[in-house]
């Protein structure tokens, strides 16, 4: 015992490299197989985590320790995982992994931010890498260290289920997104050796560049489809982001469910290996996806064996298994006492593993600092995601006649309709990945509506009538100075949320009809992606707002529409006519879209607001109309 209390790997002031080597040095095979290993946290066990040394245990999209659980719940529930981890012969601690996309969003009470689309409709890496900072702070307050984020993806068509989780279709936007990884991570020092992990305290958390590669470009926008495209355009358009995290010190990379020009990117050592690794110098973990290895057999987990074989040759470290983590190792230990594996590839990934742990300082810090539970859901990060709202807003249309603007609206109108499921939808409002997987309808957590955002910015003596789906009687019986129509997607993620029709779901589009037919309107859009949007349809609507999906503060919708700032997003995506245009390529001759990429209308500011502005930054305003 004292060999391994005085061991170099314990020493903090050692080199990483000399500590991973010593480690490395003394642990056996059933140990550097257990740290390849991810599981999910519902069949955890301290024995299982002991006895095997596992190297991290995840909760999948929506799993947590009981409903509602607060973030002093969630500490609690990973430092007894942790615990477990250290009591290991070796004492290597886990690190614990959560989805973490747009906030702590697995999390009750936290601040969630927009989601992706919304944030490149922002074009403002600043506020990026702030957001990333102020996630940061809320993950590891629950005790969690790993953040599967950010999405890298380049999306090239709207009906894939996962288009909210990219930024957009343009290669160089997503590149100044990435920002999100220094805002998760820390600044590395100048100097800093690319490739090589960063993690710069307790403070932040391991990120994760996902997913590699092409995710974004299949056929027909299927999910963990496949990607057909030569490796030039492979490269230039979905690998340039990757490079950029690289050198940001990203601790991880994802690998992605999908096909390139049919190979699955689970077993594409070319890839993985040849390109990542080698080529782009990537020194961190490549993770699979949550049963990635599953996937490469038909039906999906048969064959297991060579699956797991294909997996790990091709340059995959850690295997998220979640569940049969027993087969698992029992295949890996077959396959590496077989020779099928080689030795060198089993330490190959381990030291990746080890990298990440101690660059992130698990060895020195491993517990959760319950002082930054105070910071979960503060007012500073919902004012941080109120303004991440007010800049994601595009407004597409303003005014029936350009020359008469519909916007801002009047806070001291006499009477306002506010119609709509999504007016007051905390869930539709935030979307997937939100407190659950899929995400779900009513109040999912702390926050504002757009109902309550209306109601609190609304001058005292406006009379404000909510009806989700207001009657003709009602609409022709009371007098509205103005509606606001609030219409959009419920809730989806992954396969689940792949469309092939992209028409306004629950009868959206009648519902503005009939209202804007009697009321002037402002249609708001809560969607993850373009919807089809007819132009009769347009043609009845004073006014049209993308407001994607704006998270928990709804708030930063009315900041703008009653003019205390001015609308700034732009469209980080073409907005498609018809869906038999798509996919749409903003540098084809014959583009033809509804609103280009870069599309978004200004509107005047309140008077009294304009001195309290500070003018809107142009430097990464490059795809602007």
């Amino acid at each position: 015992m004292k060999d391994v209390i005085d061991a170099v790997y314990r020493n903090a002031n050692e080199p990483i490299e000399s500590r991973v080597k010593d480690l490395l040095s003394r642990m056996t095979i059933k140990e550097k197989l257990g740290q390849m290993t991810q599981i999910k946290r519902s069949i955890a066990t301290p024995t299982a985590i002991t006895d095997l040394g596992l190297g991290s245990i995840l909760s999948g999209g929506g799993s947590k320790p009981f409903e509602n659980a607060t973030s002093l719940d969630w500490a609690e529930m990973v430092d007894g995982f942790q615990k477990a981890a250290l009591e290991s012969r070796l004492g290597i601690p886990m690190f614990y992994g959560s989805d973490a996309i747009h906030g702590n969003n697995n999390v009750y009470g936290t601040t969630i931010f927009p989601h992706n689309i919304g944030l490149g409709a922002t074009r403002d890496p600043d506020l990026i890498e702030r957001i990333g900072a102020a996630t940061a702070l809320e993950t590891r307050a629950s005790g969690v260290q790993y953040a599967f984020a950010p999405c890298l993806a380049v999306c090239k068509d709207p009906r894939w289920g996962r288009y909210y989780e990219s930024y957009g279709e343009d290669t160089e936007l997503v590149r100044k997104m990435t920002t999100l990884v220094t805002g998760l991570q820390g600044k590395p020092p100048k100097g800093h050796q690319n490739g090589y992990p960063y993690v710069a305290g307790r403070k932040n958390v391991m990120a994760c560049a996902k997913h590699f590669v092409g995710d974004g470009g299949t056929d027909k926008g299927k999910n963990e489809g496949n990607t057909i495209i030569s490796y030039q355009d492979l490269e230039n358009i979905h690998m340039l982001p990757y490079r950029d995290c690289i050198s940001k010190g990203v601790s991880t990379v994802m690998a992605s469910y999908s096909s390139w020009n049919g190979t699955k990117l689970h077993s594409h050592r070319f890839l993985l290996t040849d390109i990542l690794k080698h080529e782009m110098g990537f020194q961190g973990i490549v993770i699979s996806d949550w049963e990635g290895i599953d996937r490469l057999s038909n039906p999906r987990g048969s064959n297991y064996r060579n699956a797991v074989s294909c997996a790990i040759n091709a340059g995959i470290d850690m295997v998220m298994v979640p569940t049969r983590y027993e087969l698992f190792l029992e295949d890996l230990a077959f396959l590496v006492e077989s020779g099928e594996v080689p030795m060198s590839r089993i330490d190959d990934a381990v030291e990746r593993i080890l990298r990440v742990k101690f660059a992130a300082g698990l060895f020195e810090y491993p517990m959760t600092d319950r002082s930054l539970l105070d910071v979960v859901g503060c007012k500073q990060h919902r004012e941080l995601a109120r303004e991440a709202v007010r800049k994601s807003l595009v407004l597409l249309k303003n005014g029936k006649d350009p020359r008469k603007p519909f916007l801002p609206l009047d806070r001291n109108a006499k009477r306002v309709l506010v119609a709509g499921k999504h007016a007051d939808d905390l869930g539709y409002q935030c979307g997937g990945w939100s407190v659950s997987w899929q995400g779900s309808s009513g109040r999912i957590t702390i926050g504002t509506t757009i109902l309550d955002a209306v109601r609190e910015a609304i001058g005292d003596d406006v009379e404000v009538v909510y009806e989700e789906n207001p009657t003709p009687k009602t609409l022709s019986l009371q007098d509205f100075s103005y509606a606001i129509v609030v219409v959009g997607e419920a809730p989806y993620s992954e396969s689940r949320g792949d469309n092939p029709e992209l028409t306004i779901p629950f009868e959206g589009d009648e519902l503005l009809k009939l209202v804007a037919s009697q009321i002037p309107t402002l249609a708001i859009l809560i969607s993850g992606r373009p919807l089809v949007l007819e132009p009769s349809l347009l043609e009845r609507l004073d006014a049209l707002v993308a407001a994607w999906l704006p998270g928990t503060e709804g708030n930063g919708i009315t900041d703008v529409i009653f003019g205390d700032y001015e609308f700034r997003g732009q469209l980080p995506v073409s907005w498609f006519r018809s869906v038999d245009q798509l996919p749409m390529d903003a540098h084809e001759k014959s583009y033809d879209p509804l609103f280009p990429l870069g599309y978004g209308l200004k509107s005047r500011v309140r008077p009294s607001f304009v001195q309290t502005l500070s003018p809107p930054s142009d430097r990464f305003n490059e795809l602007s109309m």
